[in-house]
């Protein structure tokens, strides 16, 4: 290993003032045990060299001077040396991914078996379990278009709403491949790793072209188009699986314009390829969005001095198994024994502190502090214990919600939101009513989720799911009008009708529902027709949003 010594420094050299007492820690420990000097000043020193006993100017390696050196050596390594750069690794292995599904009604032709629509639906789901640990998210478009799952990295998401994709869950029909590539970008726009939207469909609205060509050389993300049909078209199915037929009893079909597909792919820039029987199409959408990751990633990547300084622990090791020599131990084990007795002493009850109460001291509590145990169970399954675990109250009660125990979640996220009267507070008191039967509560508290959180795609559908139970049962009262924190309260007389029935948030990071009684269709196809007749508003950026914009991130 050659060393470039006109490049060489320390990165960290606050480090190296710890030389300063592995000097003088040896030379002030030979003064102090030196007999001579001691006494010096009482015997003449003629005398003094025949009254020691054994040869006191012999030097001997001494537990002292094994600290010394241990010091140096670290001081050294935790300093940091480097002489060399190298560029780093990717920050993300795993591109993500939004795909954009056409649901026009063209998307129900047999020519490719069984039907468009289905070859694609298949392809979605392909692509969801080859890209296992990669967030993967879910769009269609027809004349609107609307968000059905955002990025995320669990395939059972995708694998509960693909299947119920029906052309007649749109309010129009078209091929608006422009609101598509809107929703997507939303979707993606903060995300740190460069992403990729994949375009599977059989046409484009001729009158949008030229705006979806313009957005689409604009677009930071990398596009991609996967073509559905064959150039000689083929028969159109009715959603009961019939031929569909026109008013003089001949079969509709549906035409392919595969070169005006190939035209608009080259004057957008888009690769083109098409939906195959094999799985060749999926190995091609992964490995462009894996190149093009590792194209973006390089490109914005600088080179980083390299550590070296991790070549000393193996002299750390050395010195640490010679302190091991018999008659060394004993002086130091104080030492060890008091940096395990400190950490289980008892903190100070102070009266301002807000913490939970703990229930007791454990060993763990050594090495990770609550909150880290927390999320270790939390990341278990455990959600009951990780409960107990937290002391941050909004991952408290996210566990307390996972597991079941609504009453104590409720009581929870209403205490957060009284100190902080955010959105997401907000949103988990709605779906803990939910659960707990209070549908009227639950829409209070929905409205001010959204109030502070315009569009937000979990806390909309939600709302509109607890005004239909309210609908079915009993009518629910006037909450179109500005609802104030402070209305928001859990009664839990009121607490009353079937539970598990509320879409409510997964306790991963993913912002969105699951635990859906309704079937999936039906939720989709409201859902959409209420985005549908809801304006789209400007945001505060001067950007237009849609209800269907992209979701918030999940509770720190």
């Amino acid at each position: 290993m050659e060393i470039d010594l006109s490049a060489f420094h320390f990165l960290r050299p606050i480090w190296l003032w710890l030389l300063v007492p592995a000097l003088v820690l040896p030379v002030v420990w030979r003064r102090r045990s030196d007999v001579r000097a001691r006494w010096r000043k009482f015997i003449a020193p003629a005398l003094l060299e025949h009254l020691l006993v054994g040869d006191m100017r012999a030097y001997r390696l001494q537990p002292v001077h094994t600290i010394a050196m241990l010091l140096a050596v670290g001081a050294l390594a935790a300093a940091a040396p480097t002489w060399e750069q190298v560029s780093p690794p990717f920050s993300q292995d795993k591109a993500p991914m939004v795909i954009a599904v056409s649901l026009a009604r063209s998307m129900n032709a047999t020519d490719v078996p069984p039907t468009r629509l289905e070859r694609a639906k298949a392809k979605v789901l392909d692509l969801a379990r080859a890209r296992k640990g990669a967030r993967t998210g879910l769009v269609v478009f027809a004349g609107t278009s609307h968000l059905v799952v955002p990025p995320t990295e669990d395939p059972a998401m995708l694998e509960l709403y693909v299947p119920a994709l029906a052309t007649d869950l749109m309010p129009t029909d078209g091929k608006r491949m422009d609101l598509a590539l809107d929703v997507a970008e939303r979707l993606l726009a903060h995300d740190t790793a460069a992403g990729t939207i994949v375009f599977i469909g059989d046409g484009f609205d001729a009158a949008s072209r030229d705006a979806f060509i313009a957005k689409a050389k604009a677009s930071k993300q990398q596009l991609l188009w996967l073509a559905a049909g064959t150039a000689k078209g083929g028969a159109v199915r009715n959603p009961d699986g019939t031929i569909a037929v026109d008013a003089n009893g001949a079969p509709v079909t549906a035409g392919f314009d595969a070169e005006g597909m190939r035209k608009l792919a080259s004057e957008a820039g888009i690769p083109l390829a098409s939906l195959r029987a094999d799985g060749d199409d999926v190995v091609w959408v992964q490995r462009r969005a894996q190149t093009y990751l590792a194209d973006m990633d390089e490109a914005h990547r600088e080179p980083r001095w390299q550590e070296s300084g991790f070549w000393l622990v193996v002299p750390v090791l050395l010195l640490v198994l010679v302190s091991f020599r018999r008659g060394w131990t004993v002086k130091w084990l104080p030492v060890v024994v008091l940096s395990f007795t400190l950490p289980a002493m008892p903190e100070g009850v102070r009266a301002a502190d807000a913490a939970p109460q703990h229930d007791g001291w454990r060993w763990i509590d050594a090495f990770a502090t609550r909150d880290q145990q927390g999320r270790w169970y939390f990341s278990k399954g455990d959600f009951a214990t990780a409960a107990a675990r937290f002391e941050d109250p909004m991952w408290k009660g996210r566990a307390q919600y996972a597991a079941g125990d609504f009453d104590d979640a409720l009581a929870t996220f209403s205490q957060i939101f009284s100190q902080r009267k955010d959105d997401t507070s907000a949103f988990y008191m709605g779906n803990s009513l939910a659960h707990l039967g209070d549908y009227a509560g639950a829409i209070k508290a929905y409205t001010i989720a959204l109030q502070q959180h315009p569009g937000w795609v979990a806390a909309t559908a939600n709302f509109a799911l607890m005004k239909n139970l309210l609908k079915a049962g009993q009518q629910p009262d006037d909450t179109s009008q500005q609802v104030s924190p402070d209305d928001v309260k859990y009664d839990g007389k009121k607490a009353k009708g079937p539970k598990q029935i509320v879409v409510s948030m997964a306790p991963a990071e993913d912002v969105w529902m699951r635990g859906l009684n309704t079937s999936p269709a039906i939720f989709l196809r409201q859902r959409f027709e209420q985005e549908a007749a809801t304006p789209v508003t400007k945001s505060a950026a001067g950007a237009v949003a849609s209800p269907a914009a992209g979701e918030k991130a999940g509770p720190p």
